[in-house]
């Protein structure tokens, strides 16, 4: 059988050195709705004197910051985060290239106007674009749902300084120095003279040196044990530099409990996030957004692990930018606090916050129910005995927001039915009620029960959750490139902006 004929392929040409008549136009090779186009569009609408000010006159040209913070903004939209792979982008990536004007600052120009140019100032670039957000409907001001997530400090994992450590080695250098005293009042008091009755509770760096040589001078050519002597040296050497070194530390942590050594305003926390499941502790910053229609419309920067402390200045900042603050907060169980539940209501957010107990309430079917009787300030045990008030204390939490507990405490539970049930110990039951907190945890009960709260509860998992998942799923953006409390929120602000107008574009 003959062979069929095999028709010869046709490739289109193609050569490396053939020269264009005209050059070509970079704006044609772009898509009209490609996100670039917005990413130029929003920036060039809004102001951006801020970053302008911080520019010095005279000297020679600068790179025009607003081209600087284009690059910034779709870079970040891109997941392109290092400053070096911005620099190689300008050089490779037509859309860099068009957006840049064919600019091509290097990676330490990018990074310093990063670090530097956006400090303290970015906010106010990011609220002119949610403005802008609310001026064409798409979002709005009055409903935010708010939530925190953890993100890891650009810091060394192993490296770190704990409060709790700090005041063990304070106390025993104290407890030490109290020692060595004591041991040269036994060989040598008469040289001591008057000094004797020294008191080492509270101890300093310069303290410890006057003590040393009142001590050295005491036991000056006397014998004394080769272990003391050894002590002495060590506590001459060491004691005074590490408890300015303790000063300094505590000085920087404030009120947090943890610091990293290589970025002291990164707090130790325990992220979701880690590979090993073991609730490994690492160096982080708690990132709080507040968001409407799944676009960020606020964001800030804590060191403090826990959500409940953070609302406060959150909604702060909040009206700062916005001359405003949101008719309804929405937010989870992690911020049902006192504190949180009273400035709301001062503030006049009506809020739809759980509490801790909230869903365990609502589902828990327990038979040992107390009653309390307004009447005669006392409570009813579920026997029916009367428990009447037998004290009142005030607690301050760490920020300083006091609390009152009322304790309510059974005569006599002898003889009871459900006493082993009841009580855990031997003696008589006992209850601590804080009457504000229950007031207003019935009324946010009442106000998540509603068919408005079911409906915003429900919202809440489908407004702030997705925003989370696309930072840090999407984005992968789950470590910060900087250091430094004011450099990351820097970051912060530059992932918010990204993930807007790309919400935009699409």
């Amino acid at each position: 059988m003959a062979n069929k004929r095999k028709t010869a392929p046709v490739f289109k040409d193609y050569c490396t050195s053939q020269l264009m008549l005209l050059p070509p136009s970079l704006d044609e090779m772009i898509d009209a709705n490609h996100p670039v186009r917005t990413v130029n569009r929003v920036i060039d609408e809004i102001k951006i004197d801020p970053i302008v000010d911080s520019y010095k006159g005279g000297g020679t040209s600068s790179y025009n910051p607003r081209m600087l913070l284009k690059v910034l903004v779709y870079a970040y939209l891109c997941n392109v985060f290092s400053s070096r792979k911005i620099e190689s982008s300008l050089k490779e990536n037509i859309h860099f290239m068009w957006l840049s004007g064919m600019s091509r600052p290097d990676h330490n120009t990018i990074n310093r106007f990063r670090s530097e140019r956006l400090a303290n100032v970015l906010k106010e670039i990011f609220s002119q674009v949610v403005m802008l957000l609310v001026e064409s409907g798409q979002v709005n001001l009055k409903e935010v749902y708010i939530d925190g997530t953890k993100i890891e400090a650009n810091a060394n994992r192993y490296s770190f300084v704990w409060g709790k450590t700090i005041k063990n080695s304070e106390e025993r250098i104290s407890r030490q120095m109290q020692e060595l005293w004591d041991y040269t009042q036994k060989i040598a008091a008469d040289e001591l003279g008057d000094n004797s009755s020294e008191d080492f509770s509270e101890i300093d760096a310069e303290k410890v040196k006057e003590t040393i040589a009142k001590i050295d001078s005491a036991l000056q050519d006397k014998p004394i044990d080769k272990k003391v002597r050894r002590k002495l040296n060590y506590a001459r050497k060491n004691w005074p530099k590490n408890l300015e070194r303790y000063k300094a530390q505590k000085e920087i942590m404030g009120e947090r409990n943890s610091m990293s050594k290589t970025d002291p305003d990164a707090t130790f926390m325990r992220m979701k996030e880690d590979r090993m499941r073991n609730g490994q502790l690492k160096p982080g910053y708690n990132l709080q957004i507040s968001t409407n229609n799944q676009f960020i419309v606020h964001y800030s920067h804590h060191p403090n692990p826990t959500d409940t402390t953070t609302l406060g200045s959150h909604l702060k900042e909040f009206k700062r930018l916005y001359e405003t603050l949101p008719n309804v907060a929405v937010a989870d169980a992690g911020y049902g606090s006192e504190e949180n539940y009273v400035n709301l209501k001062k503030l006049k957010v009506k809020a739809y916050i759980k509490y801790n107990t909230f869903d365990k309430e609502s589902k828990s079917k327990t038979a040992l129910r107390f009653e309390y009787d307004r009447d005669n300030d006392c409570c009813i045990c579920p026997c029916g005995r009367t428990m009447p008030r037998v004290d009142t204390r005030h607690r301050a939490t760490k920020t300083g927001f006091l609390q009152k507990i009322a304790r309510y405490q059974s005569m006599d539970c002898g003889g009871c039915s459900q006493r082993e049930e009841c009580c855990k110990g031997a003696s008589n039951r006992t209850l601590e009620i804080n009457h504000r907190l229950a007031s207003l945890r019935a009324e946010a009960a009442e106000k998540l029960n509603s068919e408005t709260g079911i409906y915003h509860m429900r919202k809440r998992c489908v407004e702030v959750e997705p925003v989370f998942g696309n930072i840090k799923h999407n984005k992968g953006f789950r470590r910060f490139m900087l250091r430094g409390s004011a450099k990351t929120e820097v970051e912060t602000g530059l992932i918010a902006l990204a993930h807007n107008l790309a919400k935009m574009a699409a």
